[in-house]
């Protein structure tokens, strides 16, 4: 591992380069924070397929991604005297140290959730008006739900038990088949993400995090069906010649071999 001389030179490196760049290539000097944006949650996507595949080589790139975009805004910032890279830097010292008083302070915690606590109380205190406030509203509907879980949580509002949040589960799934009777899609549609609600509730209790386990299945079934098309092309068939009986022979083979990988 390098030294933290080491580092804070390559730091120093990566500040170099995009001084350079910024002043010299036609399109780093074109780039505003607008433009950058999307290419940021495209790299930040990016950063997370490398975390979900475990591909440690792969993460290390993906965190150069991230940290050049940083770099740029920070970069961008400079140039109207609002904000550089020092400050924002100092302002994420600041804060980790305001808001962790059991370590900088003379507070105690017990355990985990004690400090979820208190960094969501310390927050209200700096002046935000709602527990919610941190959460995006851009964010994905799923992992919004979670954070939004977590959040109130942090305060106390929250079950007691996991066996609380199943027997929710259980009511909720219970009034989205009786709307399925009804027929009424609006209706139906509210009470679906009632059960959806609920499914990441339960999840979060159980310590799974509900976004990671569905892209697992995504993956999942991506490698099953492109394992059935290889197949139908073996055969020289496409898959609307097949039957739902000879597609679902190669998929339980595709299952066979998911095991053994």
């Amino acid at each position: 591992m390098n030294t933290r001389k080491e580092q804070l030179q390559a730091f120093d490196r990566l500040l170099t380069i995009m001084e350079e760049l910024r002043a010299q290539c036609p399109w780093d000097k074109k780039q505003t924070m607008q433009s950058l944006r999307h290419l940021t949650i495209e790299e930040t996507y990016e950063l997370g397929d490398a975390i979900l595949e475990n591909d440690l080589e792969e993460v290390k790139k993906e965190l150069g991604d991230v940290l050049l975009h940083i770099v740029f805004y920070a970069k961008i910032g400079s140039e109207t005297d609002d904000f550089d890279i020092a400050d924002v830097c100092n302002d994420i010292c600041e804060k980790l140290v305001n808001r962790h008083p059991h370590i900088y302070g003379d507070v105690h915690v017990n355990d985990e959730e004690d400090v979820k606590r208190n960094w969501e109380n310390i927050k209200l205190k700096e002046g935000k008006k709602s527990v919610l406030e941190g959460v995006p509203m851009g964010l994905p509907a799923l992992v919004k739900a979670n954070r939004v879980q977590d959040k109130v949580a942090g305060v106390g509002f929250d079950w007691e038990k996991p066996e609380q949040v199943f027997e929710k589960l259980q009511e909720e799934l219970q009034e989205f088949t009786n709307e399925v009777k009804t027929g009424d899609t609006d209706k139906m549609e509210s009470e679906f993400g009632d059960v959806l609600f609920s499914m990441v509730n339960y999840a979060r209790f159980l310590n799974i995090n509900p976004e990671n386990a569905l892209e697992r299945t995504n993956k999942k079934f991506i490698k099953r069906f492109q394992f059935l098309e290889g197949k139908s092309k073996e055969l020289g068939k496409s898959l609307k010649e097949m039957t739902l009986a000879e597609m679902d022979v190669f998929w339980e083979e595709a299952k066979t071999v998911d095991d053994m990988s």
